[in-house]
């Protein structure tokens, strides 16, 4: 279990590099390209009560059009290829793709499989991978805050 401590400070600092470079709060779409559902339940878990991201102003929404980030989970199936794209298509700039999982990197335990094209890189240009299987919610924040350093301006060193 992680602390509340260490939660707090990823959570705050996720807020306060969302607002430095998007000017407001992260805004997050999940994306199931056909995973065995394990990240989804450890991204469900980033809304319970020991995460609670909404208390920093990060979010989860409902429609591509709305987000800043698709984390995406499982490997690349090719029933839900079209789907994928389709949703990174309604996505408005800056768009950030995140794979989450070992099967959203490379196709995971399921890539010998005929149904399964690779991991989401076979579609999309990745901006950040976050390994496991699964990902721990501590994981999924720190990924999330490492994405959004990346992106932000240079603090003034004056």
């Amino acid at each position: 279990m992680v602390s509340e401590e260490v939660v707090q400070a990823l959570a705050t600092r996720l807020e306060e590099n969302a607002q430095a470079r998007l000017g407001r709060s992260l805004s997050i779409r999940q994306v199931d390209a056909g995973s065995c559902n394990a990240c989804e339940l450890e991204i469900n878990a980033l809304n319970n009560v020991v995460y609670d991201l909404e208390r920093f102003g990060l979010r989860f929404v409902a429609s591509p059009r709305h987000a800043d980030v698709l984390l995406v989970t499982g490997p690349l199936t090719r029933n839900m290829k079209e789907a994928l794209l389709r949703t990174r298509d309604c996505t408005p700039e800056p768009c950030f793709v995140v794979a989450v999982g070992d099967c959203a990197v490379d196709g995971g335990a399921f890539k010998e499989s005929p149904a399964v094209e690779g991991g989401i890189g076979a579609a999309l240009p990745v901006d950040l991978v976050i390994p496991g299987c699964p990902p721990s919610p501590a994981q999924l924040l720190e990924g999330l805050l490492a994405l959004l350093e990346a992106q932000a301006p240079p603090r003034d060193q004056g």
